[in-house]
């Protein structure tokens, strides 16, 4: 069969929940994904998550970023079903009430806190029940952790030692302050995207999942979307939708599909020798990102995850437990405890977000670090700095060219120096101090200068990029307020980057929030 009622671009975490949805409703929906089906043993452990690699990885770099003194950053992006949901931290966080009732105040009608709120909680599975922020049966599971790092609890008691709030529930009634995350994991095991809403309906007649595909373009006639073509094994195939296409790629590869598809800034897509179907600037542009910086002490004490003779041990014998019971310390999402704090005199809320982890971490993990210790994020939660995705070639099966040109506006070092200054505050409090840690990178903390050196010596992404086909009211936009492609008929976008600014905090929960309300859309349009 290659004619569908819509077909969903991208098994991601919008992706997932948009061909759930439908199919769920009885639409006919063909779901194409570039990686593969990501149900096996290292994507279902948690504790796996740093062994995961090109099957489920992309492993983006930016070009070289001036504000990082000319490094190349790492993106890294989930291939696969489920997305980056089957290889990020599993951190459940939906972001503050002032982030959508801003999206609103800029023309997105509809999208104001209270009106995402009800698709926050269609989606959610919580454990602790359901009330006025939280629901207990959609099909995101999202649980506490249950064996946190001693280190992790000391986290947040030494935030507490500065009279910095403890905070049970960051997607409650107030975001603020410090405490351990939930995650998005069922009895032990991590669940994505896919498994909430791909998984249970793998069986139904009506879905039709094409993995190790890739997307060469979207056919587009007089107007309007008619279908898409991909490749696969070598060859080209061209299946038809009746109704819609659903673009889910993701932050980088939603517009670069654009781009090739003619859609996106005119003489950019000229040099490419691209036909131009719809001159559209905002393609590919407004990129933002979590710029973060990693403050990293080396400590005597075996609690901490390591790389010695102990810990190795200790991890095996982890092992062997998760995969008899399900329980246990391989249940980690590494990035376990963390907060929300305001650090700016002019912020409209929390501007800084952190992520403890029970590990020292070197370039995201990928270098490794000998002995134990405990590494804490400080990111900047509304960055002003924006970049762009643009077309490095032709060629589909080529990365796109990312520029997130991290720094370039003073207002973000100036934050990050801040939250770098209230880590140090934190890990030289009682609780943490007690284990002896030693700062890997010593600098005079209270010179900016120096300070800010080695920030862009060692800042880079906390993997949240999102804009690239933003949302809005004004004609320039990518998608208006129902995620409806501006200027082509039928073809909505549905992930990270129709945000117009991004959200306080980690972007899966949102981005599933986003399919949920897509799947909606396509659903009323369909019907009239």
């Amino acid at each position: 069969m290659d004619e569908f009622d819509v077909i969903v671009i991208g098994g991601g975490s919008g992706g997932s929940a948009v061909a759930g949805r439908l199919a769920e409703a009885g639409r006919t929906v063909c779901l194409l994904e570039a990686g593969g089906r990501n149900n096996g043993m290292l994507v279902r452990t948690p504790g796996f998550m740093p062994f995961l690699r090109d099957a489920q990885n992309y492993r983006f770099e930016t070009i070289p970023q001036k504000g990082l003194n000319g490094r190349v950053g790492y993106q890294p992006r989930g291939r696969g079903l489920g997305g980056s949901s089957a290889i990020n931290a599993m951190v459940y966080i939906r972001g503050n009430r002032w982030d959508y009732d801003n999206w609103a105040a800029l023309g997105c009608t509809g999208w104001g806190y209270d009106d995402v709120l009800p698709y926050f909680k269609r989606a959610e599975h919580n454990v602790r029940g359901a009330d006025e922020y939280h629901n207990s049966s959609g099909p995101l599971w999202v649980s506490d952790q249950r064996w946190p790092n001693p280190g992790s609890l000391a986290f947040v008691e030494a935030a507490a030692q500065l009279q910095l709030p403890r905070n049970a529930d960051f997607n409650g009634a107030n975001q603020e302050g410090f405490g351990l995350y939930q995650v998005t994991q069922k009895d032990g095991e991590r669940w994505s995207a896919a498994r909430a809403y791909i998984e249970p309906q793998r069986r139904a007649k009506n879905l039709d999942i094409r993995i190790g595909v890739t997307v060469q373009r979207l056919e587009i006639d007089q107007g309007r979307v008619t279908g898409v073509t991909y490749a696969v094994a070598g060859k080209e195939r061209t299946i038809t939708a009746r109704g819609a296409v659903v673009l889910s790629a993701g932050a980088f590869n939603s517009p670069q599909i654009l781009m090739l598809s003619g859609i996106g800034p005119g003489a950019h897509l000229r040099e490419h020798g691209i036909e131009v179907v719809l001159d559209r600037p905002a393609v590919g542009s407004d990129l933002q990102d979590h710029i973060d910086y990693v403050s990293s002490w080396e400590t005597k004490s075996k609690d901490f995850i390591g790389d010695s003779l102990t810990g190795t041990v200790r991890m095996a014998k982890a092992i062997m437990e998760h995969r008899r019971k399900r329980t246990g310390i391989m249940t980690t999402p590494y990035a376990e405890a963390g907060g929300f704090w305001t650090v700016m005199p002019d912020a409209p809320a929390p501007d800084v977000q952190w992520h403890f982890v029970p590990a020292m971490l070197e370039d995201h993990g990928r270098e490794k670090v000998k002995g134990h210790g405990f590494s804490l994020h400080a990111c900047v939660l509304r960055p002003e700095s924006r970049g762009t995705v643009r077309l490095d070639s032709r060629d589909a099966s080529h990365a796109p060219r990312i520029d997130p040109n991290f720094l370039d506006d003073d207002r973000d070092i100036a934050t990050l120096r801040e939250g770098v200054r209230l880590s140090h505050r934190i890990a030289s409090s009682p609780s943490l101090a007690k284990y002896g840690p030693q700062d890997r990178y010593a600098v005079n903390l209270h010179d900016d200068a120096e300070l800010d050196e080695l920030i862009r010596n060692r800042a880079d992404t906390v993997y949240h990029p999102v804009g690239t086909c933003r949302m809005g009211a004004d004609e320039g936009a990518v998608v208006d307020p129902t995620l409806k492609a501006r200027g082509i008929d039928a073809l909505y976008v549905a992930d990270a980057s129709i945000m117009p600014r991004v959200v306080s905090g980690n972007t899966n929960a949102p981005s599933i929030m986003i399919g949920e309300r897509c799947a909606d859309f396509v659903k009323a349009a369909l019907v009239a």
